[in-house]
C-alpha cells in the first residue's frame, strides 16, 4: 500500500526536515512565518505554481499546527474566548481565499499586504523598545481580522500568523496568549483551506512533491513543542521585539522579491 515510500531516502527528506524545523520553530514561538518561509521555498526554488504550493503548505500545516496547538494548550498559552472569536471567521475567509486562488492568481495583492505588515512590524518594534510592559487590552476587531487573515493565508500561500498576530498585538492583546491562540486557531483554518483546495484541485496536487511534504511535516512536528515552550518562558518585551523583527524581515523580503510588479 505504501510501496511508493521506498523510493524516498533520508537524504531526499533532510533539506525539507531542516526547513520545516526552522520554519515551525519560528512560527511556534512567534505566531508567524511557517507559511512565508515554506511558500517562498516551494515557489522560488522548486518552481511550483502558487495554488499547488499553497495547497502543499496547508496540507503540511495540518500536522504542524496540530502539534503546535497541542503544545500551546499544554503550556497554557491560550485565550479561549479569543479562540472562539477568531476560528469561525478565519475558516470562512480561508475557504474563500482557496476558492479564489484555485481559479485566478490572487497573489498580486501580496506585495501591498507585505508593505502594510512591514509598517506594522516597525510600529511593534517601537512599542517594544519604548515600553517596558505593553498595555494589555481586549482586542475589538477580531472577526473581520480573522476573515481577512484566512483569505490572505489561502490566496497568498501564507499570512494568517503575520496578519492576525501582528494586528492583535497592535490592539493591545496579551503577547504570549495571542501567539498561542493564533497558532492553535490556525489548525482549524488550515484544515478548512486544505479541504477547499482538495475539492477544487484534487488530491493529486500532493503526490508529486511527497518528499517535500513528509520532510516538512517531520521537521515541523519536532519543532512545535520547542516553539511553544519558548513562548511560555520568554518575557513579554523581548518576545514582542523578536516578533517585530521577524515580521519586518519576512515582509520586507516579500516586497523585495515582488518589486518588478510596481
Amino acid at each position: 500500500m505504501f510501496d511508493f515510500l521506498n523510493d524516498i531516502t533520508f537524504y531526499d527528506l533532510l533539506p525539507f526536515i531542516l526547513v520545516g524545523f526552522a520554519a515551525q520553530l519560528i512560527d511556534g514561538a512567534l505566531g508567524m512565518a511557517f507559511g512565508v518561509i515554506t511558500q517562498t521555498m516551494l515557489v522560488s526554488v522548486l518552481g511550483l505554481p502558487p495554488a499547488v504550493a499553497s495547497a502543499s503548505v496547508h496540507g503540511v500545516e495540518m500536522f504542524t499546527t496540530a502539534a503546535s496547538g497541542t503544545s500551546h494548550i499544554a503550556h497554557k498559552n491560550i485565550d479561549w474566548a479569543l479562540f472562539r472569536r477568531l476560528a469561525p471567521f478565519g475558516i470562512i475567509g480561508g475557504v474563500a481565499g482557496a476558492t479564489v486562488l484555485s481559479n485566478i492568481d490572487a497573489s498580486l495583492a501580496r506585495p501591498f499586504v507585505m508593505i502594510y505588515l512591514t509598517g506594522v512590524g516597525l510600529y511593534l518594534l517601537v512599542k517594544a523598545v519604548r515600553k517596558l510592559q505593553p498595555t494589555v487590552r481586549d482586542p475589538k476587531y477580531t472577526s473581520p481580522l480573522a476573515a481577512v487573515g484566512g483569505f490572505l493565508d489561502a490566496a497568498g500561500g501564507g499570512g494568517w500568523g503575520p496578519v492576525v498576530t501582528s494586528n492583535l498585538l497592535v490592539q493591545g492583546s496579551d503577547t504570549r496568549r495571542t501567539i498561542g491562540t493564533v497558532n492553535t486557531t490556525e489548525f482549524l483554518v488550515t484544515t478548512a483551506i486544505t479541504i477547499a483546495f482538495v475539492i477544487s484541485l484534487g488530491t493529486e496536487i500532493f503526490s508529486e512533491y511527497l518528499n517535500v511534504a513528509i520532510g516538512l511535516i517531520i521537521g515541523g512536528v519536532i519543532a512545535a513543542p520547542i516553539g511553544a515552550r519558548i513562548t511560555a518562558k520568554v518575557p513579554v518585551r523581548p518576545l514582542l521585539t523578536i516578533v517585530a523583527v521577524v515580521l519586518i524581515a519576512t515582509s520586507a523580503f516579500s516586497v523585495y522579491r515582488a518589486w518588478p510588479i510596481f
